[in-house]
């Protein structure tokens, strides 16, 4: 079977050899899922597949459920004899979750098999350092490497005074200035992006990411719309979807988000600056509130650590509900979230090894 066109949406080695344990099914890449219909990739150009209904009983959840970004086995290459049938989910490599909307507090995976998350906050009313760390603890835990992307430098007067700010939360991110509304503002983006490669743009409404994909492709695939009253975004995107540049490389866009709700987040790497100040404190079980020998509340009283960024640590520390939880107790909770049981965790020791090499 030749592989060839698959190679430019990210098919390699390990992918193949995993898809040679489904006898007499192909592979294919999830580009789009409109509820239970999905247009996936494969070697002949885009199909329409469901799910089987034995993928469905066994799943758990929405996580066991194909999203944008998966690959996956098919039982056919073409529609000519109806719709395809998925019936396995490859191994992911990373994946950007939240808890879904609602009240059920299930986990949701936003996209699959990401290289890159670029972080979209613009440099003006929607500069927000809280919701920029909310997001980077969520994309340290996916696998994928963040990358924050300040967008609208035209509009922004003390740009040096964000940037600097940015800075000092983003924990070893990369960060880039862009403005879409100029016709070279997305060039600061093209060394992220390359063959097979995936990017992925996350953020909240209205901080330009369509504009960007719409450069990126060289065409206005996508619709956009200026910010509205009090600088609010307004929703563009309806849905998530994969594309693939004319550069090479893809791209998955994602609808605005109000609010992350968090699912999983890698707070350990997001506030490494907290930890290691933790390290210090006189007493192990410190919870930096009154006692003495705190290296965190000596820091926050010196101004080398911000109340607030601290306060917003407390809180997603307990939103995670890892209060209390020791360094050792924390990376085995983090693992348990991101892949649940004994399964997740073999999947989680392959990569860690793969990464080593």
């Amino acid at each position: 079977m030749d592989y060839d066109k698959l190679i430019s949406f990210g098919f390699n080695d390990d992918l193949h050899r995993e898809a040679a344990l489904f006898l007499g099914m192909f592979p294919a890449r999830v580009a789009e899922q409109h509820h239970n219909i999905y247009e996936v990739i494969g070697e002949l150009g885009v199909i329409q597949a469901r799910v089987s209904g034995k993928l469905a009983h066994h799943a758990e959840g929405s996580v066991d459920f194909p999203v944008v970004g998966d690959w996956v086995m098919v039982d056919r290459r073409d529609n000519k004899t109806g719709e395809a049938v998925i019936h396995g989910i490859l191994q992911r490599k990373s994946a950007f979750g939240r808890k879904a909307a609602g009240t059920s507090n299930e986990g949701q995976i936003v996209a699959a098999n990401i290289d890159t998350i670029f972080i979209c906050m613009s440099l003006n009313a929607n500069f927000n350092l809280r919701r920029l760390e909310r997001y980077l603890a969520v994309a340290w835990s996916s696998m994928a490497t963040p990358v924050v992307v300040l967008t609208k430098a035209d509009l922004c007067a003390g740009l040096e005074e964000r940037l600097a700010e940015a800075e000092e939360v983003s924990m070893g991110a990369d960060i880039l200035v862009c403005s879409a509304m100029e016709e070279d503002g997305y060039e600061t983006l093209l060394p992220y992006i390359s063959e097979g490669k995936t990017v992925a743009f996350v953020g909240s409404s209205g901080v330009g990411k369509s504009t960007m994909i719409n450069r990126l492709m060289g065409e206005e695939v996508l619709a956009t719309r200026e910010i509205g009253e009090a600088d609010k975004g307004r929703h563009t995107t309806t849905h998530r979807q994969l594309l693939l540049l004319p550069g090479g490389g893809m791209v998955i866009d994602t609808p605005g988000m109000r609010e992350l709700q968090i699912e999983s987040a890698d707070l350990l790497r997001s506030f490494e600056d907290i930890e290691d100040l933790a390290a210090m404190c006189r007493f192990r079980d410190c919870t930096h509130t009154k006692e003495p020998g705190c290296a965190v509340l000596d820091a926050i009283s010196r101004g080398k650590l911000s109340r607030k960024r601290f306060e917003n640590f407390k809180k997603l520390e307990k939103e995670m509900g890892y209060e209390g939880l020791n360094f050792r107790q924390l990376e085995e909770e983090k693992i348990n979230r991101m892949f649940g049981s004994k399964t997740g965790m073999k999947q989680l020791m392959r990569h860690a090894k793969n990464k080593n090499k």
